[in-house]
């Protein structure tokens, strides 16, 4: 099994980086961007815990299915949260496009609420506090 330990940990560094930026974007009321950029930290994050642990991510946004699929080749303590980790995958992802794009009948900046920015950022902060310790970033 060929593990890409370099791409694991720069998938890692790029998702804290981005983590930091949500803080500015919540400062700035940016609720949508707040919402984007965390699916976009989730999924960094999920996808280099998955290359640490030898799993090649598929290149779609979503990768909780495979997250559980291969549930086994994670450490005990990180298993435990699997669950969780996979229900904020899906939930970022529906709303990945529509933060960002808006929509003929709906534009992101007064849909999104602060609610729903504090949510997000929320489940990006859970899934890179969980998955951090499992990857090697040094």
């Amino acid at each position: 099994m060929v593990r890409n330990t370099g791409l694991a940990a720069d998938h890692i560094r790029r998702a804290e980086i981005r983590l930091e930026a949500l803080d500015v974007l919540f400062a700035r009321e940016s609720w949508a961007d707040v919402v984007r950029e965390s699916q976009e930290v989730v999924e960094l994050a999920l996808k280099g815990v998955l290359r640490a642990h030898g799993v090649e991510p598929p290149r779609i946004h979503d990768v909780s299915e495979v997250l559980i699929a291969e549930k086994g080749r994670f450490p005990d303590s990180l298993q435990q949260k699997l669950k969780d980790l996979a229900s904020i995958s899906r939930e970022l992802r529906r709303d990945r496009e529509l933060a960002f794009y808006g929509a003929e009948d709906l534009t992101p900046s007064g849909f999104y609420s602060r609610s729903d920015a504090e949510r997000a950022r929320d489940g990006a902060r859970r899934t890179a506090e969980a998955v951090l310790p499992h990857v090697a970033t040094n």
